[in-house]
């Protein structure tokens, strides 16, 4: 049986998550404990109200007994250091961090303050935390094993289009370890069902633009996105690629697919 989880009750979970660890312990003062929430890119409203859902199921109402202080690098990854900075100046109760990269940033700000995180690579092997059962120092929060997932979505990809011959793969060269780990699983799953991938490599969003001009130069028979945060700042470039296209491409953000329509 394969079980999907999407983007909404992942944030769901991070907000229940986030009222089981620190911010409880917060809200016993006096003043109205507030989160900060650090992303690399816009979360649209529908994943925030499943954010809210899971704080609210904890007893946790935004602008109730809950602040939310709400900071996104509008896919400018290097400002990520300086929103972090600013949420640790503030002295947030917690901090909530979307993607690895936002992840760092909060990381680097702070070591007492208490950090949430959604990873999607082992936390462990990014020395987020000490191990899985005991993370140790002020990080914890949600890990999805996303790069375990590598060479099934591949093999998805395979059969939605079985004539699929060629592939673009765009990755993130800002969050190493993700990308390593995807080019280390999706090529040798693509040598084996016979496809030949085209890697690009995208960080910023003159870079995405870039990719999306490649991809529609060349017109690859599908797109498979690697597994991080730049994602979503491409969900318009991503609707006008495929209405031209229509090629599909296989990815974890479900907010990416609706946008796609």
């Amino acid at each position: 049986m394969t079980v999907t989880i999407g983007r909404r009750e992942l944030l769901a979970a991070l907000g229940g998550a986030l009222c089981a660890w620190p911010l409880a312990a917060r809200a016993q003062q006096a003043a109205m404990p507030v989160v900060g929430f650090l992303a690399p890119v816009s979360q649209n409203e529908e994943l925030l109200r499943g954010f809210r859902q899971g704080l609210k199921q904890s007893g946790f109402v935004e602008g109730e007994n809950v602040s939310i202080l709400y900071r996104s690098a509008e896919n400018q990854i290097d400002r990520l250091p300086t929103l972090a900075d600013d949420l640790a100046r503030r002295r947030v109760a917690v901090i909530v961090a979307i993607a690895q990269s936002s992840t760092f940033a909060v990381k680097a700000a702070t070591a007492t303050i208490p950090i949430v995180f959604i990873a999607g690579e082992d936390p462990v092997r990014l020395g987020l935390v000490a191990s899985l059962a005991r993370p140790g120092g002020n990080l914890t929060g949600i890990n999805i094993f996303a790069a375990e997932l590598v060479a099934k979505r591949l093999q998805l990809l395979r059969e939605m289009v079985p004539a699929a011959a060629r592939v673009a793969v765009l990755v993130d060269p800002a969050s190493t370890t993700i990308t390593e780990a995807t080019l280390r699983d999706v090529e040798p799953a693509a040598r084996a069902m016979g496809m030949q991938i085209q890697v690009l490599h995208a960080s910023n969003r003159q870079e995405i633009n870039a990719a999306f001009a490649t991809f529609a130069r060349e017109r690859p028979d599908a797109l498979f996105v690697g597994n991080d945060a730049f994602s979503p700042a491409g969900a318009s470039n991503w609707s006008t690629w495929r209405r031209s296209t229509r090629s599909p491409r296989p990815t974890r953000c479900v907010n990416l697919s609706k946008s796609a329509g």
